[in-house]
């Protein structure tokens, strides 16, 4: 009676993780000497093993004077769902026993984890050998693994000779095919399921929202959405989480927003994914918004933080960036380098070099990501020499520039007025790095040479490549023929960028300015009527004002601000006490 009070204890230690009360029992069964007893070894053993001290479990396993089969399978499966599944198969074939179908499924599941095809085909016969792969557990095993292993055809033949395939076969098959790039056989599958007559679950769900995110399916997103409402699993956290991420890669923010709302219990992982939604969908005041209301309710974690730093920079918040640096220094947290990054490139954008390179110069360890911003960082505030040599010292650091540490050099060179050391970096980034160049940097080039001057040569450059034909590159060339008076090609840019941006405003403003700034008014009648005549508007200019906290939008000729008034009065007191200053304000609100 003893022996069985003291296993049903252990038993309840195992299933609650409580590991000291473990310890506890383990010491008394010592203690009392009954440790030689197999069936007690093996309680303990297994508690330890479902505790996650894999250690102290094959401390016991190695002690035990007598192991069984129980034994062996505690072992086995404890290293398995302890992340060593080498140690689990290690162990496996050390075993003079006839495994059962526990230690066939841990072991397969093992392979599956190492991507081990060869060793889980041998221990696919062994099972099919003592008769085990039509044990469903055993068999959902085998198809979870040729899927990791990306034969799926093995899969479907597993799945195909299950005697009753269960939901978790279905959602191994399905979760396979998504992985497998066959996202079709996944939703084929998926219909079979329903015609079976058995009900998906969240895990069912998963994969399938997942892929209609990642290939632009809404329509196909919204009817799973729609079933998940119907079987009440939408306002689980796992399935929520899911779908607000699917519907953040659309922009549809009010629909993250009812997903959001519905979930229940929100973790972590559902705060992130709405602030990192509204980030995506360039609503960064909700997102520090939702960033402060995560704050009464849970601790942020390093994606957290990292997001909310980059909603502040998005707004030019120094404010809000500095509260979000002050909360990491109160709290203490070990934070992690994508969080300095993003403490970094806040600060640069909100115009503070000076905190951006200090909080660079203090990180414990820095990545590529950490070089290139601190070199944008420089690029966008003129400090081009500064630039450079942080790329020299990056490269001595032993890391590999990429082809944004390249986009952050032509940048540096462009706005500090650099022409020929851009140039150099230019042919460095192919010649020594062999970096083919992309759009961005065929862009920061055009609009270098174009700053200074040498249209002639920026021309060259954009014939020479196939981005050539870009519309911001033919925009930024277009705009340095109307800062050097150069009319005939400014007309010919014109008429190639409006065969590429024909629903756009662009090319008929760029090219009325450039007849404006040589004085050709009748050109400039000309290209605003082409626009009127197009149908096409000028999007209204804005400007973004913080205030209190919060965030004041003032669009261009749009008077319906609800103290337009108060203002009105503010700039016209302003204008009569000016010192010397006259202002002419023409400004009605009809």
């Amino acid at each position: 009676m003893f022996l069985e009070t003291i296993g049903s204890l252990l038993h309840h230690c195992s299933k609650t993780k409580a590991f000291r009360s473990g310890l506890s029992l383990h010491a008394a069964i010592f203690k009392a000497g009954m440790l030689a007893d197999v069936i007690l070894s093996n309680h303990v053993l297994n508690m330890y093993a479902k505790c996650r001290r894999i250690n102290f479990a094959r401390q016991v396993f190695d002690e035990m004077s007598e192991r069984n089969l129980v034994s062996w399978s505690a072992m086995i499966s404890g290293y398995d769902q302890a992340g060593v599944p080498l140690l689990a198969l290690d162990l496996f074939s050390q075993m003079h026993l006839a495994p059962n179908e526990y230690i066939f499924s841990s072991v397969i599941t093992a392979c599956s984890n190492l991507m081990l095809l060869g060793e889980g085909r041998q221990i696919h016969a062994q099972s099919f050998k003592y008769g085990y792969t039509f044990v469903s557990f055993v068999s959902n095993s085998l198809i979870s693994m040729y899927m990791k292993c990306g034969h799926s055809g093995d899969a479907m033949s597993v799945f195909s000779e299950a005697l009753e395939p269960n939901a978790v076969s279905y959602n191994a098959i399905i979760t396979g095919f998504i992985e497998n790039q066959q996202p079709e056989k996944g939703f084929q599958v998926f219909k079979h399921m329903h015609q079976e007559g058995l009900v998906p679950d969240r895990f069912t769900f998963v994969g399938l929202l997942r892929n209609c995110a990642d290939s632009n399916a809404l329509h196909r997103g919204m009817v799973l959405h729609c079933q998940t409402i119907k079987l009440r699993l939408d306002s689980t956290t796992f399935i929520g989480n899911v779908i607000m991420t699917m519907y953040s890669k659309f922009s549809l923010m009010e629909e993250v927003e009812k997903v959001f709302k519905l979930v229940q219990e929100k973790d972590a992982i559902s705060w992130n994914t709405f602030i990192a939604a509204c980030y995506h969908c360039e609503n960064h005041e909700k997102s520090l918004r939702a960033f402060g209301e995560m704050l009464y309710h849970m601790r942020p974690d390093d994606f957290t933080f990292a997001t909310a730093l980059s909603a502040s920079a998005a707004l030019a918040s120094i404010l809000h960036g500095k509260q979000i640096h002050a909360h990491l220094i109160r709290t203490g947290l070990n934070r992690d380098v994508e969080v300095d990054n993003a403490l970094t490139n806040m600060y640069a954008k909100c115009g503070s070099i000076a905190y951006a390179y200090n909080v660079f110069n203090r990180m414990p360890h820095q990545n590529l990501v950490s070089w290139n911003t601190i070199i944008a960082a420089f690029a966008n505030h003129g400090l081009g020499s500064r630039a450079l040599e942080h790329f020299e010292q990056l490269r001595a650091d032993g890391l590999e520039p990429d082809c944004v540490t390249f986009v952050g050099l032509l940048m540096a060179c462009n706005h500090s007025g650099m022409v020929d050391e851009g140039l150099v970096v230019f042919d460095r980034m192919q010649e020594t790095y062999g970096i083919a160049p992309d759009i961005e940097h065929i862009s920061c080039l055009i609009d270098m040479l174009g700053r200074v001057g040498r249209l002639n040569e920026a021309e060259d450059y954009m014939r020479r490549y196939a981005f050539g034909e870009d519309a911001v590159v033919l925009g930024s060339l277009l705009s340095a023929c109307r800062l050097h008076g150069d009319v005939v090609m400014g007309e010919r840019l014109a008429k190639q960028l409006l065969k590429h941006e024909a629903g756009s405003t662009s090319p008929f403003v760029l090219l009325s300015n450039l007849y404006a700034s040589d004085e050709m008014w009748d050109g400039v009648a000309e290209a605003r009527k082409k626009m009127k005549g197009s149908g096409l508007k000028k999007e209204a200019g804005y400007s973004m004002v913080q205030v209190k906290g919060g965030f004041e939008k003032f669009t261009v000729g749009d008077f319906s601000h609800s103290r337009i008034d108060d203002m009105l009065d503010a700039l016209t007191a302003l204008a009569l006490q000016g010192d010397g200053i006259s202002f002419h304000l023409n400004l009605t609100t009809t």
